[in-house]
């Protein structure tokens, strides 16, 4: 018994035989944007439609035991970013459309698994749309719903037992046409990607909370934000008005803080230039 799980959409099955679907899968080609061990992602085309497609073989016993020493919960597969997609439709936080999935295996460390997503075109990282900001600021709007939209899409999947343990601006990808209509913050088709990591829970330990806020922190340090734009961060996150939010979490942000810079001394080698938050 192979133990076997496998889901295609419809149009798939024309390209894919679901029968013999793993091996189909491992003898696709296309470009590949990332490649680990045991691990590949690669964009390919089908049916006149791009697609992703993230392979898994297996993480083997080594890494299975490494995070059970630190007790953390092994990934083993696709199909924790499978369920973890689910989980944040079932949220209202849009991501990646799923067109199939599979895994096969009972041995744990040697466990295959795929997980193809239709490729999100026309979309621009946030990473990118606000690269320039500090030299040329976007309108107050703009700001203003991205913001918020950012910190609703955090304070979700915190309250609701996720963290998605890299999340920076870069897992962002929006859709920059539906800026020019958006009037509210959820007008903003704002995907957030790359959920392969993610844990979900009943309820999100305090110390996952804080790396997620903090490595968000630090991907945004360098794109211009000032004093009021961090405190509508963190009033769309909390729900609250400024002083009261402030008065209850002020430890909590400024842990995020040193989180977060101490990140970017790590990687820059350098101290980042932030504004006085309180």
């Amino acid at each position: 018994m192979s133990n076997e799980t496998v889901f295609l959409k419809p149009e798939l099955n024309t390209e894919i035989n679901e029968e013999e679907c793993f091996e189909d899968i491992l003898s696709l080609r296309g470009k590949v944007y990332r490649e680990l061990e045991g691990r590949q992602t690669q964009r390919i085309e089908l049916n006149g439609k791009n697609y992703f497609i993230k392979v898994h073989r297996g993480v083997g016993w080594r890494e299975i035991f490494k995070n059970l020493f630190y007790f953390r919960k092994p990934i083993l597969g696709a199909g924790n970013e499978f369920h973890a997609i689910r989980r944040a439709e079932e949220l209202g936080i849009e991501s990646m459309e799923v067109a199939g999935f599979g895994e096969r295996g009972w041995n744990p460390a040697k466990r295959e698994s795929f997980l193809i997503t239709e490729a999100l075109e026309d979309t621009i990282s946030l990473e990118d749309y606000c690269k320039d900001w500090s030299e040329n600021p976007p309108s107050f709007r703009i700001k203003r719903l991205l913001i918020e939209r950012v910190a609703e899409v955090a304070r979700l999947l915190h309250e609701n037992g996720m963290n998605h343990r890299d999340f920076y601006l870069c897992h962002f990808l929006l859709d920059p046409r539906s800026i020019e209509s958006a009037k509210q913050p959820d007008d903003l088709r704002l995907h957030i990607i790359d959920l392969h990591r993610a844990h979900i829970r009943k309820k999100t330990p305090i110390r996952w909370v804080i790396k997620d806020v903090a490595g968000l922190y630090f991907s945004a340090m360098d794109i211009g934000l000032t004093r009021g734009d961090l405190l509508r961060f963190m009033k769309a996150y909390r729900q609250q008005p400024a002083r009261e939010m402030l008065n209850q979490h002020a430890r909590f942000w400024r842990t995020v803080t040193r989180r977060g810079v101490a990140v970017y001394q790590k990687i820059w080698k350098k101290m980042p230039c932030l504004p006085r938050t309180w």
